[in-house]
């Protein structure tokens, strides 16, 4: 796939996002991930970071530990180029190896090297992918997406469902 065409944009889909109940006015910022970093972007890297099951975006909130209190909020993704690496074939057309998903990318940053998800992220960016579908680690055949480009120019469009307007507007609600 040449850098002029770029990767085909997937069907719009339904995304679940577990956040902490804090950021609850801010349910498309990935700040959180640029802060900190995560499997699939390095600190500085905004990414927004949701399930395509319900039950896989609480187990991924929650990695296993306390369960701790959580906002759920349904987004709409739009017109994204997906590269997903839950399918052998597409991982295998893009030269990405299965062991990708047991990259050990916490310890491989602690160690001070660039994790392998890190790596394969920079490149799917360099060829116009907005982002990645992968298994989830906490919910065996749960699927996530880690977006990287949103609601900017030449970016998909990820939305919040919140027809009644429940969601605050600002943080005040939490002051």
């Amino acid at each position: 796939m040449s850098k002029r065409s770029g990767p085909a944009s997937m069907p719009d889909m339904i995304l679940w996002r577990a956040y902490v109940p804090q950021w609850a006015h801010a349910p498309l910022s990935g700040e959180g991930a640029a802060r900190f970093g995560g499997r699939w972007n390095p600190v500085g890297q905004p990414t927004i970071y949701a399930a395509r099951e319900l039950s896989t975006a609480w187990a991924e909130y929650n990695q296993g530990f306390a369960q701790h209190p959580a906002l759920i909020a349904q987004l709409t993704l739009s017109g994204a180029r997906l590269a997903d690496l839950t399918d052998a074939k597409q991982c295998a057309a893009l030269g990405i190896s299965p062991a990708i998903h047991s990259c050990e990318w916490r310890a491989d940053l602690d160690a001070g090297l660039l994790p392998e998800t890190h790596a394969t992220q920079a490149r799917l960016r360099a060829v116009g992918f907005h982002g990645v579908i992968y298994p989830s680690f906490m919910s065996p055949g749960g699927s996530c997406v880690a977006l990287w480009r949103w609601n900017w120019p030449s970016a998909p469009t990820l939305s919040v469902i919140d027809p009644d307007g429940r969601l605050p507007k600002t943080a005040a609600s939490w002051l």
